[in-house]
């Protein structure tokens, strides 16, 4: 009995790895392949090895496309990522701390909004709207609004569900040795929430990273640009650069990529962590 559950074990290890490979892996060496081949050579979509392996020529050309865009365009989209992920995570935290200890109308009255704001389909036009209306329009503050707005309700509902965790036995020690409402959050709530802020601050980064709509939409510009937009300089309706084009997409898939291998334990960790202590 024993040996005929290994058995189904290591077959369904066997196909979860082979899963893996085939969505992960495979796509990621196409590109890797593509990056480095000649522009006719590129054109013709094979899975082949390059015949004369020009990765670094291929990269150097995407950086220095169009005057250097890819230096601004990823100067943009670091300054966009951080500014917008460190309001998101203080923001949320403090929303989802008190969510979680006020138990009243207007608590779950916000509660309720947080939870439309992850099933409603963002409203572009409206939103140009008032951006124009506040002289916010084509530029980056306007994006980092915009960005946290659209994020925010997921990481609230993480740090809520991390902060049920915490007894409130805590937040009346502390108010009994004389914290105030922000020594109390900043000093012995927040600290305990270390496990969702990496959670937090690693996918909300990738995601404000990679997206490509909300600043084709709200930051037009080529002074304005981000590292998603760059795709649009090699490819058109009737001419592509594929080799261009993968290089560009390996180039802009690196951060993240680093990103999460550093912090693919604790990612684990935290959503575990958030899972189970509901």
């Amino acid at each position: 009995m024993r040996a005929l559950r290994g058995v189904r074990s290591w077959w369904v290890d066997a196909v979860a790895l082979v899963v893996a490979v085939v969505v992960f892996v495979v796509p990621f060496l196409f590109i890797l392949v593509t990056a480095g081949k000649e522009r006719a050579e590129a054109s013709q979509l094979a899975f082949t090895w390059p015949t004369d392996w020009r990765l670094f020529e291929n990269i150097g050309e995407v950086i220095g496309a169009r005057n250097d865009l890819m230096i601004t365009a990823m100067r943009n989209s670091i300054l966009l990522t951080v500014a917008s992920v460190t309001i998101i995570v203080l923001l949320s935290a403090m929303v989802g701390y008190v969510l979680h200890r006020r138990r009243d109308r207007l608590g779950a009255l916000v509660a309720a909004l947080m939870l439309a704001g992850l099933v409603i389909p963002p409203a572009i036009v409206p939103t140009i709207y008032v951006l124009q209306a506040i002289g916010l329009f084509k530029t980056i503050p306007g994006l980092v609004l915009v960005e946290v707005a659209f994020l925010m309700p997921f990481s609230v509902l993480i740090f809520r569900t991390f902060v049920s965790a915490i007894p409130r036995e805590l937040d009346e020690a502390a108010i009994i040795d004389g914290a105030t409402p922000v020594t109390l959050f900043l000093r012995v709530i927040l600290p305990l929430l270390r496990p969702a802020i990496i959670t937090v601050v690693v996918v909300q980064s990738i995601a404000v990273y990679n997206d490509f709509v909300n600043p084709l939409y709200f930051l037009p510009g080529t002074e304005n640009a981000t590292v998603q937009l760059t795709l649009f300089n090699f490819q058109s309706q009737f001419n592509t650069q594929w080799n261009l084009l993968f290089a560009d997409v390996l180039l802009i898939t690196i951060p993240p990529m680093i990103m999460f291998i550093f912090f693919q334990r604790q990612l684990a960790s935290g959503l575990t962590a958030g899972a189970v202590k509901g």
